[in-house]
């Protein structure tokens, strides 16, 4: 068994593939489903060897914000400079709920709600500023 991919569901399509883009996912097919009224599009790593995927769900007749993206738990990444990732989100208007002060784990969350978990691969990183006395903002 192999894992293939998470769904989300997403209510601007254009701005959910924005905010992954920022964690350097690409975008690899979409599908327009007229009769169903969605479109899923695929996004994956730049890891050629990761197999997986995330699936972006926009059902076209949605109009209010999808409720309860916390109880789908979250997304993770694993980055070579969480740092750096954290500080090109920050530039981008992203809000680090929880930074990575410990050098090794901060959690954003996409336009939708999505938590999504951000891990330094390979050992932590030395505790660093601002990151290391940044507070918690909101909830992951």
């Amino acid at each position: 068994m192999r894992f293939l991919h998470a769904m989300v569901r997403v209510l601007d399509l254009e701005d959910a593939v924005s905010f992954f883009a920022l964690l350097g996912l690409r975008e690899v097919r979409r599908y327009d489903s007229k009769g169903g009224r969605y479109t899923n599009c695929f996004l994956t790593t730049p890891d050629e060897d990761d197999p997986a995927t995330l699936e972006l769900t926009y059902n076209w007749d949605q109009q209010e914000a999808y409720a309860g993206g916390r109880n789908f738990g979250h997304l993770a990444f694993a980055t070579k400079d969480i740092y750096a990732l954290c500080a090109k989100l920050q530039e981008a208007g992203v809000l680090i709920n929880r930074p990575p002060r410990n050098g090794r784990m901060a959690f954003v969350r996409s336009p939708d709600g999505i938590s999504v978990e951000l891990l330094q691969e390979g050992e932590a990183l030395a505790p660093a500023e601002p990151w290391s006395s940044m507070g918690n903002t909101g909830s992951w």
